[in-house]
């Protein structure tokens, strides 16, 4: 039985290390919730992670991303019981302090180590192998996935990767 081809989730022909907003999706392996539950329903308590001890690492570890890449900001994010929601900002890459030349970070790049940092903090793999992106095209596209990462845990019960 032959297995079908997996298809590449990457924009052909796109350098993933050029500068611009990156809206990007983890899942945990198999979709396990790992991470959190969503608590609250309401007015008076709006719905929101309470994160797992492995969710509190991985929140630390996103939170350290503009840290461990000079040129890597992160704009805004959110923990969900079994996935993440992250937006990041490439800048131009001219090398770190005392860099003899610039350094290649891209997008592919920074979820290996993002993936590598959240297995050794968490002494085991979390996340499936493949992650969605979206490429940040005007301010309107980055209005609504900020928006969209703002009412994630509301709108948990009707998310696809519930």
């Amino acid at each position: 039985m032959q297995l079908p081809k997996r298809k590449h989730p990457r924009l052909k022909a796109y350098d993933y290390s050029k500068t611009g907003v990156y809206f990007l999706t983890i899942c945990t392996k198999n979709k396990v919730h790992s991470l959190g539950e969503i608590v609250g329903r309401g007015d008076l308590t709006p719905p929101l992670t309470v994160l797992t001890a492995t969710g509190k690492k991985v929140c630390k570890i996103i939170q350290t991303m503009s840290e461990a890449y000079h040129n890597v900001r992160l704009l805004h994010f959110v923990v969900m019981p079994n996935h993440i929601h992250i937006l990041l900002e490439l800048s131009p890459d001219v090398g770190g302090v005392g860099s003899p030349r610039p350094t290649q970070t891209s997008v592919p790049n920074i979820i290996k180590g993002f993936k590598a940092m959240t297995r050794r903090a968490c002494g085991s793999s979390l996340w499936q192998t493949g992650y969605y992106d979206h490429i940040i095209r005007n301010d309107a596209d980055l209005q609504t996935h900020w928006t969209y990462i703002d009412e994630n845990p509301a709108k948990w019960a009707d998310d696809a990767y519930f």
